[in-house]
């Protein structure tokens, strides 16, 4: 199973909120053994809404299949422990402000001293060098200064952002990335021949930001002329946007020649075809708002299922504009099994997200669930050797 693909690797995670616990579930989802030290009280996410029997449903959502440990690194004993920890790990995963972990004696130096092949991997807002290093940041932010939210939303409206953090989850997902290759590499024996060589993996938001608009930017580089917001639509095509039926709405891209074609026999006006204005790709994209118009005024005819099969049935790629409610209706849902249910000592038996990491005629392992605060303590204080003391505490030390 591609669940077992990282058994035996070790990982240590110093994350919170959402990006680096990203990056640590993937790992944890492919079979490593993750081990998420937080403080006593626990980490941030533990305390942002929504809850359920008091319990952070974002944090359970984001730390399946991990073990907890509490430790105080303020005090030098459970400091010691964690830097013997991640001593003993194959991969290090922290996504505290640059230069926090080296001031604490956890930096990727210190850990490298004990630990040369250790693979150590910073997640933060701007990356570890250059003159945003020490800026916090935070999703919504990232949004904002790496141009995401100027080319989202309508022109005439205000700034707008994606909803969900897909800054936190592209970097999340790009840190893992980093983290596979790193071990790949070390397994191989590295460049220069050194079996066994770590590396330092630079992870931030700033850059996974601006990858997710690479044709974007191609675009800009090449011509200057900052991208607008279109909704929507997309810039380089015409028709592919959202279009109103009569009960709904319908995302359709239709602007390959043969189906721009096809849409024009479905809705019965032959005549756009042959209209100057969009009779070619360039026109349509020109003259998206008329084009728009006169489609919407056919389209809100008929309801969206009926559009739907109409277009379906000469292969036009075209799917609903669907809510929640009606995302885990779906057939493509059900059958890709994308949510899990999961039975937590507190919050009690409750639905997630699956992992997406499946391979063809595989049904994935359910995920664990998320751990207590210092749940794991005494076992993995006492598996690595570890002195503890004091089995009332969550720290154990």
């Amino acid at each position: 199973m591609l669940g077992d693909s990282l058994n035996g690797i070790r990982v240590i995670d110093f994350t919170q909120v959402a990006a680096g616990p990203v990056c640590t579930q993937t790992l944890a989802d492919l079979g490593a053994d993750v081990i998420k030290i937080e403080a006593p009280t626990g980490e941030l996410c533990r305390a942002l809404a929504p809850f359920i029997e008091g319990q952070s449903l974002g944090f359970m959502a984001l730390n399946g299949n991990k073990r907890s440990v509490a430790l105080d690194l303020k005090d030098p004993r459970q400091l010691e422990a964690a830097l013997q920890l991640a001593a003993g790990a194959d991969v290090v995963v922290e996504s505290f402000r640059p230069g926090v972990m080296k001031r604490l004696g956890l930096g990727y130096e210190d850990v490298r001293r004990l630990n040369p092949g250790v693979i150590y991997c910073s997640v933060s807002a701007y990356g570890q060098e250059g003159a945003w290093q020490h800026k916090p940041g935070v999703d919504g932010v990232l949004q904002a200064v790496s141009g995401l939210m100027s080319v989202t939303g309508l022109p005439e409206a205000p700034p707008c952002k994606v909803q969900v953090p897909v800054v936190d989850m592209v970097t999340g997902y790009v840190a893992a990335i980093g983290v596979l290759g790193a071990l790949t590499r070390r397994r191989r024996g590295g460049a220069g021949g050194n079996d066994g060589e770590g590396q330092w993996i630079d992870a931030s938001m700033f850059a996974s930001a601006i990858a997710l608009q690479q044709m974007s930017f191609a675009s800009y580089f090449a011509d200057g002329i900052p991208p607008a917001r279109i909704g929507s639509a997309a810039p380089y095509a015409a028709p592919n946007e959202a279009l109103r039926c009569a009960d709904g709405w319908i995302m359709l891209a239709a602007y390959h020649p043969s189906r721009w074609e096809a849409l024009c026999g479905v809705l019965e006006c032959p005549g756009l075809l042959i209209d100057s204005r969009f009779c070619e790709l360039s026109g349509r994209i020109a003259h998206r708002r008329e084009l728009v118009q006169l489609l919407e005024e056919r389209m809100t005819r008929r309801s969206r299922a009926e559009w739907l099969k109409r277009f379906e049935a000469v292969d036009i790629i075209c799917a609903p504009i669907n809510d929640y409610s009606e995302v885990i209706a779906s057939p493509a849902f059900a059958d890709a099994r994308l949510s899990e249910t999961v039975c937590h000592p507190i919050a009690g038996e409750l639905t997630l997200p699956a992992t997406p990491l499946r391979t063809v005629g595989e049904v994935p392992r359910a995920r664990r669930p998320a751990p207590l605060v210092g749940e794991h303590t005494r076992e993995v204080l006492r598996a690595a050797g570890i002195a503890h003391e004091n089995e009332g505490s969550k720290t154990c030390l």
